[in-house]
């Protein structure tokens, strides 16, 4: 897998219409390619220790305006704990009760029926969210 380079960032914060500085182009370069689903602090320790001067309130500031052009999604699978999602295709999630690690589900593993026949609501969006623990991998 080759590695992303900053003018693909630049390039990828400009069609999302976002006016990349040196701090969201260090952000982008951690939290657009994990697999992870870091919380915002998580993001900030680790972008920092590359770009020091990097504050906890950019790295905050600079997660919600990626969330809001859409380059990533914030969920919240845990009580009072925000994570940030890179892959903002329609998927499903695994929540492992032991590690805490959170991991991908493909949409097309899991089968939900009826969603759209739900007496008044109007669903926007849903996702499953399996917890369990991993028994194997």
């Amino acid at each position: 897998m080759s590695k992303t380079t900053a003018a693909d960032l630049i390039d990828r914060l400009e069609r999302a219409g976002i006016r990349p500085s040196a701090q969201r182009v260090a952000i982008a370069g951690y939290v657009l390619a994990t697999s992870e689903h870091p919380s915002a602090d998580e993001v900030w320790q680790r972008v920092k220790t590359d770009f020091p001067m990097v504050s906890r309130a950019t790295v905050y500031n600079t997660l919600q305006l990626f969330t809001e052009h859409g380059l990533l999604r914030q969920l919240v699978l845990a009580e009072g704990c925000v994570v940030f999602d890179p892959h903002v295709a329609p998927h499903h999630h695994f929540v492992d009760d032991v590690t805490g690690r959170i991991e991908d589900i493909p949409w097309s593993a899991l089968r939900v029926g009826k969603v759209d026949q739900l007496e008044g609501v109007d669903v926007r969006e849903y996702m499953v969210v399996v917890r369990g623990r991993r028994t194997r991998g």
